[in-house]
Order: C-alpha cells, then structure tokens, then sequence
C-alpha cells in the first residue's frame, strides 16, 4: 500500500478516482441518488438513475470535446451533470455553461420537434471559493431570472455550486441530511471511523465504497495515481499563490513582510494539510520544514 498517507482508512474523496468510483458508477449508484435527494431538498426527488455517457464532442467544425465527470438522467429524462472542481480555474463558470450546452443540444431529436426539453442540472462541487463577499453562504443556486422582476424566466436549467471550503460544521452541529453529506464529503479522508451522527442507511455504502482496504489491487493502484496527481495540482497552486504574494509584497514596506509571508506560507500549508497532502510533500512546496508542517 506504498504512497498512501499513514492511518488512511477511507479515500480523498477529492481524487478523481474516488469521486467517480463513489459517484459515477452503477455499484455506487445508491450514493449519488442520496446526494442529489439531500441537495434538492424535496423540490426534485430521484428513485432512480441511468449513467450516460461522458465523453461529448461539439457540432463546430473543428469539435470541441467536453469529457463530464458524472453525467447521468433520472427516470424522468431529466439530467444531471455533476463536476468537481479541486481548484480554481479562470473561467471555470464558462465551464460549467459551455458543458451544460451538450445535455441541452442532445435532447433534439431527429425529424420534427417541438423544442419541448427536460430539465438540465449542473452541479459543482468545488473545493475552492468563488464568492468572498460572503463567508457563510457556500450553496448557490443558479437559474435564468428576469432582471427587473427577479422572477425565475425559465426553470427547465439549474446550476448548483458548493464551496466546500465555507463549509466548517463540526459533526455535533450538522442537523439537515444535507450538512451531513458535506461534512463526509469533506472529512472523509481524515476519518478514522463513520461518524456516530451519520446512520443513515446510505452512508453504510458510502463508507463501503470509500474504504481503501476494500479496493482492488487495481483500484488501489489507481487510487494511489490519482492522489499523486492531486497533490501535485496543489503543490503547483501553493507555490504559485506563495510566489504571487512575495512579488506583491516587494512593492509595499518591508516591514512586517517577513512575517506576512510566513503567515502565508502556514496557511497554505494548513489548507493543502486538510486535503490529505503529506507532510514531506507540502515542506518541499512551500520551503517549510517538517516540524513545522507537522506542528500544524
């Protein structure tokens, strides 16, 4: 089980394995259903899901390929494209518009048509913030209003954001089944057991699925790429976000620069630290040293 952290039981659910082996996959087909059930809260409610296809190419011509984490349709056609984000990119709204494009186009039938569409939904979780205005909201729910009514013009096409960074509930306050898959979603790394307050029958799965000592050789063997690559994306982003801030501090006094861009450094440390990133890997990213990673 060499390149997994010490005492890891379950996996990052931030890798990409673990996210489409928990999300995207018939075996595991229960957990998304709850995820969705809990999102929507009643206003939509799944009992059952169909896994489509992720790859799609565009109808330009020169074709623009969008390969979706999870995509799948409910059974009343509906669909619903889910992504994670592990961190932020420019345009990553473009993204999720330019994606939610395929569901909406592949719906036409062909011969004559109506123009009648199921519903579209595209859900980001994102383990980054796009909203500082406000350190409590991290659930946003998008959808196509008139400007001067605020009413909703068309309700056939949803976007649905989570900044999971915003989320910080300990396991005692999480009251709603939505707070509880949050608080797994975001933890479960850093579990060493399932959580007394999630005994839903769904979470039973969902631990399942995530425990690492369950996957295949194979399994394993991806997990391991898969959170290689994820560190490496957030060693990247911490040492950009560190050089970014000692250029930007050549420009102002030097006093306190020194100690700002320590401060700086241990909180990006803290933040990589929180989504499973070793120690080792996270002292050499940020010229840190163990002891202090460790300390943390």
């Amino acid at each position: 089980m060499g390149g997994l952290t010490p005492h890891e039981r379950y996996a990052n659910f931030y890798t990409d394995f673990a996210f489409k082996k928990l999300f995207g996959t018939e075996a595991n087909k229960e957990c998304l259903m709850g995820f969705l059930n809990s999102l929507f809260d009643g206003e939509e409610v799944i009992t059952d899901l169909t896994y489509l296809n992720t790859e799609h190419l565009g109808h330009a011509s020169i074709d623009r390929k969008a390969v979706f984490d999870v995509y799948c349709e409910n059974e009343k056609g509906e669909k619903f494209l889910i992504e994670m984000q592990k961190a932020e990119q420019a345009y990553f709204k473009d993204r999720s518009i330019f994606y939610s494009t395929f569901p909406i186009q592949e719906q036409a039938p062909k011969g004559p048509w109506n123009f009648e569409l199921k519903k579209v939904y595209a859900i980001g979780i994102l383990n980054f913030t796009f909203d500082d205005s406000d350190e409590e909201s991290l659930h946003h729910e998008v959808k196509l209003i008139e400007t001067r009514t605020h009413e909703v013009f068309y309700d056939k096409l949803t976007y649905v954001y989570l900044e999971m960074p915003k989320f910080r509930k300990q396991e005692s306050e999480l009251v709603t089944l939505m707070d509880k898959w949050l608080y797994a979603i975001k933890n479960l790394n850093s579990l060493m057991e399932r959580p007394k307050a999630l005994q839903e029958t769904v979470f039973t799965h969902f631990f399942e699925a995530a425990e690492i000592a369950n996957f295949t050789p194979n399994e394993q063997y991806d997990y391991r790429e898969s959170q290689k690559e994820m560190w490496d994306l957030y060693s990247i982003t911490a040492t950009a976000e560190a050089k970014g801030y000692v250029k930007g501090e050549e420009a102002g006094r030097a006093e306190g620069r020194a100690e700002g861009r320590a401060e700086e450094k241990l909180s990006n440390a803290l933040a990589l630290k929180r989504n499973g990133v070793p120690d080792e890997v996270i002292a050499s990213s940020l010229g840190l040293t163990t002891e202090e990673v460790r300390a943390l």
